[in-house]
């Protein structure tokens, strides 16, 4: 079974869309080691003095330094560990969550999770699963507004991480009903 680690981003707890999908994929992949990162019980935002921590060499980084990084360093290891990722992503304003933006920018670390080359960047977390759990109010899912998915999937891929899967419940202001029944379907049609 796959060992899934599970990012809920909405800023709501209960009547949650995304979490009430990603409770649906985990439960059609049917994994029995879940580690969940809520990212609504905060997420640090990186600032100067953690830039600098991160472009220090790891021999040279002062205790401090090691400081600033460790949580970046637990998320990163979550990351790694795992071989499907659940990742909660309701549309806010037409992007994703600054939560989730902040999650992306302490995992996205040169040398780390992804490395530059004489062609340009390479993903180093390889050979995992991304399951993206979407909702929107108005947006359209992979349109030309929709600013979250295509950046999930960007950033996915420049650390590696190119199976990705979009359950989406989108446009729930116009037809909940069936956007709601249409990822339900989605899920059910999940590799497990």
């Amino acid at each position: 079974m796959p060992k899934i680690l599970r990012i809920d981003a909405s800023a709501r707890r209960d009547g949650s869309v995304t979490r009430e999908l990603a409770d649906r994929v985990i439960a059609k992949l049917g994994s029995s080691e879940v580690i969940t990162r809520d990212l609504l019980d905060g997420v640090p935002l990186i600032n100067e003095a953690w830039v600098a921590a991160n472009f220090t060499p790891e021999a040279d980084r002062t205790s401090q330094q090691v400081d600033l990084l460790a949580y970046s360093d637990q998320l990163i290891r979550e990351v790694m560990d795992a071989d499907t990722l659940v990742i909660g992503v309701p549309i806010y304003n037409f992007g994703v969550p600054a939560a989730l933006k902040a999650w992306v920018d302490l995992v996205a670390r040169a040398g780390v999770t992804f490395a530059y080359t004489e062609t340009g960047p390479v993903g180093l977390l390889n050979n995992k699963r991304a399951v993206l759990t979407v909702a929107s109010g108005g947006v359209a899912s992979g349109s030309e507004a929709d600013f979250a998915v295509n950046y999930m999937r960007h950033f996915l891929a420049f650390i590696g991480i190119v199976n990705v899967e979009v359950i989406a419940a989108d446009q729930l202001m116009i037809d909940a009903e069936t956007s709601m029944r249409g990822a339900h379907d989605a899920v059910e049609n999940l590799a497990a």
